[in-house]
């Protein structure tokens, strides 16, 4: 299955056109005169295969048949799950094959076979009612036992499953189904596919059979795939071919069918989400006031008033036999809390002791029932004794439950706050937009304003200073500044002219432009970006596997050591173990040991070791791409953390990566605008960096002359890593460097040998042209330094990272830019798989490695890294690459996404340390260790208060990752200037 998950193809700078070709787009009716149709994008062939692994029996098996696939060349990623025998592994097949995955896996000593994936799907669910690790862990296992199922990732944190399966043999309301049947709720997302999708509200709408006629209206409309209708909400979801229709189309087919009686509203993917969210953080805000409502009163009775001469008699009068007012009163208030306000506890023990599990809501459940049906029976006993005292925990109950939403309420309204940053990006595109309308000839008829949301490819839409582009697209028209701070992080305006690329959500600053539409909704470079933090907030890093492994036996341990600590404190005290004196006056033995059993049960916090990861990814995920540095999930922010070496490629990654030609020599009688023409000829052909600063210093030959085409190349010919062949004019031209003319058996004279040395002395790129196999001229090509490499390298050194340059340059010209900028280790002349080779060796030293690249050249060496970095204006097939993508090409976001990823992996190791910490210093004080020598002993609703806030304590320790800082080095590069621009 090709895959283009992580294509991020629309960040790009405007000015990196030599880079990569533009995108095509679809052409449209007539415009002013001269819009060029720009050229075929370059994209990137990406695989998903899936293997079936006989022979694993645990998770380091797991381990090892994942590490001997990362080992290959070309490998994306690779996960392997135990309980279905399967591996998922996405590949660049230009680099490894699917039979060298298999044989990779047997040679780590399991037997693998390839299962057919052509028809594998992958979608998002939200999943509702989740309460700690032990929920997530049972729902993923429950997902992966379902036949068809490849793969399952489910997020505590976000509270979204992200399943591959063959569609084939299940459908995505069947794992729908499946969730709701282990006792949550789900609402899909997202698939994965090539079309768009939007929802719709239609109002006016009184049956379902109206519903049902709208449905087949839109069925017969051309480019639409597939409709989902919710009569009961009036609701329709739809997908469709970008290319082919719109929103805008769908709404007037809708509104044309009811005869102007329906009208029909979009509203975006994220709406629902935060609807949720908020209504979520309002019933948690309700329950909590109910349950203080009655709470405060039993609270009262129970500790104040038995202190307060007159209302203490008040409260002891006797009703029947020896029950008490106050324990009836303290009865009838704390009913409610116990099995109304708090039935969520019941539904969520029971969701899980059916499947075989124990979460949280387990604990609390027979922590507050213990307390309260003990509480019951010594009121019953009262009542029916002439001579029995009876001591209540009505209060233990209720106040335990109070805090315990009380703290759900806090840690709901901090989670929220994680991804801060989603919000955020979701808002940067304008509500409305003004669409152009044109006649035949190109002039502007009409001119109206419309949600942006309904904005369809082609159409043109206009820009006015100070208003955001509302989608991504090309300039047909005007000339203005644009801030692309928001998308890219870069502060400086982009000067953006015709043909120009713009990204949706960025500012034009001081002209009119007109734009148009490219890329429209999923499709946007916005939405892309969004859905690349979404996933990384999925993935989980490798440091969750110790919750998910602690999380398993962690309740079931919890109630063994409660049971344990009640029954050793009952025997103790009932043979004499302990004076009777350390009985509080108000309780006997048994009670005292139920009171030490509930507060180890109620203390004990799973909640807090499972948000410990995944809230700190998810903020250092946000950070990142409010930084401009985006960063691939949670393995990827694990791995940067401990890197100590970086490989950099020198074109586009050390320099500036807009070389020019500065000389040119002849070395026969020819004139030369004839040798440039037929070099240019020649190298149009290629993609390559310097091939195209070689085509526009072409360009001023050609301004003159009324033919502005090239001359046609036949039977070109990209050698890579070496150079180019054609045949122009009838005359055989090879282009590059001294390799290809010593491959190609051309004779290099001593005259070209002296001129490429000083051209390499003076740290420029010498390229040889031959014409008819002799040897004809030397073009010098110099590729600016980025003012800030040296600086970089400098603070590089300061963090104990080694730094190496791996480049296809030729020697000379690799070690005058190392020197320049202060790398000692360089490898030059190197093709695309012998960086991929220095990489492998590097990590054979034991480094952990991280590769800086930009070029498709670079794509095996970045997939072969610990960790790819690719700098955002480079091509396709790097950004493919890449764990971690630099989007605004400075060089110093290297440092960034290193110091980020230290900062948030210390703020996990704090997490754990907090809520592991918490764990094992809170239950033996729970359970009484104290109590023998200081008496001092945790009441059960003091110990759901201090469960309540370490999860709470755990996600304002991630959210205090908002407040990253990146090195003050940096902000003084900033400050003298140092800056790529």
């Amino acid at each position: 299955m090709a895959s283009n998950f992580w294509s991020l193809a629309c960040i790009r700078s405007p000015n990196s056109s030599n880079l990569s070709p533009r995108p095509h787009y679809p052409s449209m009716p007539k415009y002013p005169a001269g819009v060029s149709q720009p050229e075929n994008s370059l994209r990137v062939i990406e695989s998903t295969a899936f293997f079936s692994v006989t022979g694993m029996t645990c998770s380091a098996c797991a381990g090892s048949v994942e590490k001997a696939i990362k080992r290959l060349p070309g490998i994306r990623e690779a996960v392997v799950g135990v309980l279905n025998a399967k591996a998922r592994v996405q590949f660049y097949p230009s680099f490894v094959n699917v039979d060298q995955i298999c044989e990779a896996i047997n040679d780590a000593g399991f037997e693998a076979s390839v299962v057919n994936d052509d028809m594998i799907e992958r979608c998002r669910i939200r999943v509702i009612g989740m309460t700690c690790t032990s929920c997530s862990t049972t729902l993923e296992s429950t997902l992966l036992a379902i036949g068809g199922v490849q793969n399952a990732q489910v997020a505590l944190a976000t509270e979204e499953a992200e399943i591959c399966y063959d569609p084939r043999i299940l459908n995505y309301n069947q794992l729908l189904q499946a969730i709701e049947d282990s006792g949550f709720e789900a609402i899909l997302i997202s698939t994965e596919d090539d079309v768009s999708k939007i929802q719709l509200h239609v109002e006016g709408v009184r049956t379902e059979s109206s519903m049902r006629l709208i449905g087949s209206s839109l069925e017969a409309l051309p480019g639409v795939l597939g409709i989902d209708i919710d009569p009961a909400a009036n609701k329709l979801s739809l997908s469709y071919k970008p290319n082919v229709t719109g929103p805008r189309n769908v709404i007037q087919v809708i509104e044309s069918t009811g005869s102007g009686r329906y009208k029909a509203t979009i509203f975006p993917e994220g709406e629902g989400r935060e609807a949720y969210k908020k209504e979520e953080i309002k019933q948690y805000y309700r329950s909590f006031l109910w349950s203080l409502i009655f709470t405060i009163p039993v609270f009262l009775s129970s500790m104040v008033f038995t202190y307060i001469p007159g209302i203490k008699e008040g409260l002891d009068t006797k009703i029947v036999n020896m029950m008490t007012v106050g324990e009836l009163l303290r009865w009838v208030l704390s009913t409610p809390v116990q099995f109304i306000i708090g039935r969520r506890f019941y539904t969520g023990s029971y969701k899980a002791l059916r499947h075989g599990s124990a979460n949280m809501d387990v604990l609390i459940a027979l922590g507050t029932n213990a307390a309260y049906f003990y509480s019951v029976y010594m009121v019953l006993r009262s009542a029916t004794s002439s001579d029995f005292k009876a001591t209540d925990f009505f209060e233990t109950s209720s106040m335990l439950i109070s805090f315990i939403l009380l703290g759900k309420y806090l840690e709901v309204l901090a989670k929220g706050k994680t991804s801060e940053a989603i919000a955020k990006l979701m808002k940067l595109v304008p509500e409305t937009a003004a669409l152009l309308t044109f006649d035949n000839d190109g002039n502007i008829i009409r001119e109206e304003e419309i949600d942006s949301r309904l904005i369809q490819k082609n159409d043109v839409i206009k820009v006015i200073p100070g208003a955001k582009v509302a989608s991504d697209g090309i300039v047909v028209w005007g000339q203005s500044h644009v801030n692309e701070s928001m998308i890219t992080g870069e502060a400086k305006p982009v000067a953006k002219r015709r043909d120009d690329t713009v990204i949706g959500g960025t500012l034009n600053e001081n002209g009119v432009l007109h734009v148009r539409a490219t890329h429209v909704g999923s499709e946007s470079a916005l939405a892309q970006i969004v859905r690349l933090v979404e996933s990384a907030q999925m993935a989980k890093a490798p440091v969750q596997k110790i919750a998910d492994r602690i999380s398993k036996v962690f309740v079931p341990m919890v109630i063994v050591l409660s049971l344990t600590t009640w029954l050793v404190w009952f025997l103790t005290g009932k043979y004499g173990g302990y004076p009777s004196s350390w009985i509080p006056s108000s309780m006997d033995s048994f009670e005292l040991a139920l009171q030490f059993g509930i507060s180890v049960m109620v203390i004990a916090c799973p909640c807090a070791l499972g948000l410990a990861t995944p809230t700190a990814v998810m903020v250092g995920t946000g950070v990142g791409a409010s930084k401009g540095v985006l960063i691939k999930g949670g393995q990827a922010l694990e791995s940067a953390h401990k890197v100590n070496c970086i490989v950099f490629d020198k074109t586009g990654t050390l320099t500036i990566g807009k070389p020019v030609v500065v000389n040119t020599k002849l070395l026969k009688n020819m004139a030369l605008k004839e040798f440039c023409v037929l070099v240019a000829a020649t190298e149009v052909n290629s993609e390559h960096p310097l091939a195209k600063a070689v085509v526009e210093y072409a360009q001023k030959f050609k301004e003159e002359d009324d033919n502005k085409t090239w001359p046609e190349a036949q039977d070109f010919i990209s050698i890579t890593g070496h150079g180019v062949k054609a045949i122009v004019q009838n005359k055989e031209v090879l282009v590059g460097n001294k390799s290809l003319m010593l491959d190609q058996n051309i004779f290099i004279p001593i005259e070209a040998e002296e001129i490429l040395k000083e051209i390499e002395e003076m740290a420029q790129t010498g390229i040889l042209v031959s014409i008819d196999r002799k040897l004809t001229g030397v073009l010098a090509i110099s590729d600016p330094l980025k003012p800030s490499a040296r600086e970089v390298i400098s603070i590089l050194k300061a963090m104990k990272v080694k730094s190496i340059m791996v480049t296809g340059d030729n020697w000379g010209t690799a070690k005058s830019i190392a020197n320049e900028v202060g790398i000692d280790d360089v490898t030059a002349e190197a093709k695309p798989d012998q960086k991929a080779e220095e990489v492998k060796r590097l990590q054979s030293l034991g480094h952990t490695v991280a590769m800086v690249g930009d070029g498709i050249n670079d794509s095996p060496a970045l997939v072969a890294a610990d960790v790819g970095m690719a700098i955002g204006a480079g091509t396709d097939i790097a950004i493919e690459a890449a764990d971690i993508v630099l989007m605004k090409s400075n060089l110093e976001d290297v440092i960034t996404a290193i110091d980020l990823s230290r900062k948030t992996f210390s703020r996990i190791r704090l997490n754990y340390i907090w809520a592991l910490g918490y764990n094992l210093l809170g239950i033996p004080i729970a359970a009484g260790v104290l109590f023998p020598s200081t008496r001092f002993r945790l009441p059960p609703w003091i110990a759901g208060a201090a469960m309540a806030a370490s999860s709470v304590s755990v996600v304002c320790s991630s959210l205090l990752l908002k407040y990253y800082k990146r090195p003050k080095k940096l902000d003084t590069l900033e400050i003298q200037g140092i800056r790529v621009e």
